[in-house]
Parts: structure tokens; C-alpha cells; sequence
């Protein structure tokens, strides 16, 4: 059993402090964004300059957050949205939905990509690498918050967090683990060059969108959230979509493959 006590405030200096969850965020997108001038620099991608790949951060940091906090206050604040909705906006209050943030990201570069004539599968294929890593980080963050907490257990390792009442399971830990997974995987897969040649473009990206929602479905049983129908939450129901839609596209992807192979 572990007490959890851990300050999320990594550096105060005033009236400013500087906490973890907040700190991954920036330092994610600050990484992505030197990556993607990288990926531009090398000519990785047709039509993305280094000027552009500025741009399309702003895009994707945009669509990320205004994804993330919109579908977060439908599925969980609904009543908010009409009594309050410039709640919505207030960043600072915290709170964040993966699925929303992923489809956002998903809608802006899309658009983005059909704007300036680029590959959109391309650089989905690339841009899921880092996600995948830095999800690693904000989920240790969330535990360092205290915050998406587990079901109660008594299990060896079950932790006792503030406000929170028995031993439950560190279901942050389960899905830091789980992104750790999903990062190793999609990374094998797109830097074997013998075994990229054999899969089409947008099948890593499709890949992750698979693997996401198979393992997330699977940590939410020991997760704390509330259940909406047959027994599942709001974002098991979101990762089931998440299986089909990928199932169906990853199908579809190499298909196309071997058709290709074919002619």
C-alpha cells in the first residue's frame, strides 16, 4: 500500500507555479513542434515547409484543446455548458478528454493537409510517435494529481489518495504503462524500414487509434468513472468507436495495399 502524498506543484515562484500536468502539456507541444520543423527540413513530407509546420502546430494545439474541452464538458458537464459555458474556456480550472483532444487534432490537420495540398496519412503516421510518448508523461502526471483514480482494492500495490475513500487501484500507472506499450509498438513499426514498405500510409496512424481504444477499454474496468450503459463509461463506449472505425480503416488501408501489389 503507498499514501499518497505527492505535491503536483513542481515550482512555485509568487503567485505563478509551475505543476507537472502543466509542464508535460508545454513541453510536449514544444517537442512536437521541433519535430515537425525536423520533418519538414528533410523534405519527409511534400508541401511542408519549416514556416508551415509553425502554422500547422498552432493548428493541431488549437484542435487538441478545443476538442478536448468541449467533448469533456458534453460527456461529463453537460448542465454547464447552458448555465455556464464560458467554462469551457477557462483552462486553468483543468480538465482535459483524450478522445476529444485526439479527434479535435484529428479535424485541424486534416483540414490543414487538404489547405496546402499535403499528405494527411503522412504526417498522422509521424505525429502519433511523440502523442504516444508524451501520453506516457501526463498520465504519470495525472497520478502525481491524484486524479483519475482507480476502483477500490486491496491489492499489494493499491494506493490511498487524498479525498479519495480505501485502497484503489493506480490506474494512472496501469495506463502509463499501457501508452509506454503503444509507443514501442508504433515505433517498430514505422523505423523497420522492411516492414514499413509493407504497410500502407495512414496504418500506423490507424494503428494507434486501434491500439488506444482496445487497451483503454480494457484499464477503464479499473478505473473509477461513472457507467453510463451496460455497465460501461462515457469513454469505454468512446474506445469501442475508436475499435470499429480503426478495424474498418486499417481493413480498407491494406486492401488498397494489395491491390497495388497486384497491378
Amino acid at each position: 500500500m503507498f499514501i499518497h502524498n505527492i505535491n503536483p506543484v513542481l515550482l512555485s515562484i509568487g503567485l505563478l507555479q509551475i505543476r507537472y500536468y502543466g509542464l508535460v502539456y508545454a513541453v510536449g507541444f514544444l517537442v512536437s513542434y521541433f519535430l515537425l520543423r525536423w520533418l519538414a527540413k528533410k523534405g519527409e513530407i511534400k508541401n511542408l515547409s519549416p514556416e508551415k509546420a509553425d502554422t500547422l502546430t498552432v493548428y493541431l494545439i488549437l484542435g487538441a484543446i478545443i476538442g478536448a474541452r468541449v467533448l469533456l464538458f458534453i460527456f461529463s458537464y453537460p448542465k454547464l455548458m447552458i448555465t455556464d459555458p464560458l467554462e469551457v474556456f477557462r483552462l486553468w480550472h483543468g480538465g482535459m478528454s483524450f478522445h476529444g483532444g485526439l479527434i479535435g487534432a484529428v479535424v485541424a490537420g486534416f483540414i490543414f493537409c487538404r489547405k496546402h495540398k499535403m499528405s494527411f496519412y503522412k504526417l498522422a503516421d509521424f505525429i502519433v510517435l511523440p502523442l504516444s510518448f508524451f501520453l506516457i508523461f501526463g498520465r504519470l502526471a495525472n497520478f502525481i494529481n491524484g486524479e483519475l483514480v482507480g476502483t477500490k482494492t486491496n491489492v499489494p500495490w493499491c494506493v490511498v489518495f487524498k479525498d479519495y475513500d480505501g485502497c484503489r487501484h493506480p490506474s494512472q500507472l496501469y495506463e502509463a504503462l499501457k501508452n509506454l506499450l503503444i509507443f514501442i509498438t508504433l515505433s517498430i513499426l514505422y523505423f523497420k524500414k522492411e516492414l514499413k514498405k509493407k504497410l500502407n500510409d495512414g496504418f500506423i496512424f490507424w494503428m494507434f487509434v486501434l491500439l488506444y481504444g482496445v487497451l483503454r477499454f480494457i484499464i477503464t474496468f479499473w478505473r473509477d468513472d461513472p457507467r453510463l450503459f451496460l455497465g460501461l463509461s462515457g469513454g469505454q463506449w468512446l474506445c469501442i468507436g475508436m475499435m470499429l472505425v480503426s478495424v474498418f480503416f486499417l481493413f480498407k488501408i491494406q486492401k488498397n495495399k494489395k491491390g497495388e501489389g497486384k497491378e
